[in-house]
């Protein structure tokens, strides 16, 4: 395990499946910061003394759904990569720098998707 593990901070708001994520991502020793929606995301991105390496969220976010988030996400934070999750992850097109994961995903595509978007840990 690295001395600095990466911080993802996921963003959804059906309870089952944001526990499942975050019960996968915690196991391959990643911090997770969670949250239920855009708003309580924002606190999050807000806070400048918080570190967030990755931002990952579902698309259909009730009230601000997961792009205008992303949006507002780099308005804060410029260079955090961010990583959509969708049922209809073919459909959507999504700027440079963010990525989509299709759902229902396995644990293993969510690994190597979540891996290939941070940033390779210094030696």
């Amino acid at each position: 395990m690295s001395a600095t593990a990466s911080t993802i901070l996921v963003v959804e708001d059906d309870a089952i499946v944001r526990m499942l994520i975050v019960d996968v991502l915690e196991e391959l020793e990643f911090k997770v910061l969670e949250a239920d929606g855009s708003e309580a995301a924002l606190s999050f991105l807000e806070d400048s003394v918080q570190t967030i390496d990755l931002l990952m969220t579902d698309v259909g976010l009730p009230g601000m759904d997961g792009k205008e988030l992303a949006s507002r996400a780099r308005d804060l934070r410029p260079a955090l990569p961010i990583l959509f999750a969708s049922g209809y992850a073919e459909s959507i097109e999504v700027p440079v720098g963010m990525s989509v994961i299709g759902k229902p995903f396995s644990i293993d595509q969510l690994r190597d998707k979540v891996r290939g978007m941070l940033p390779t840990p210094q030696a």
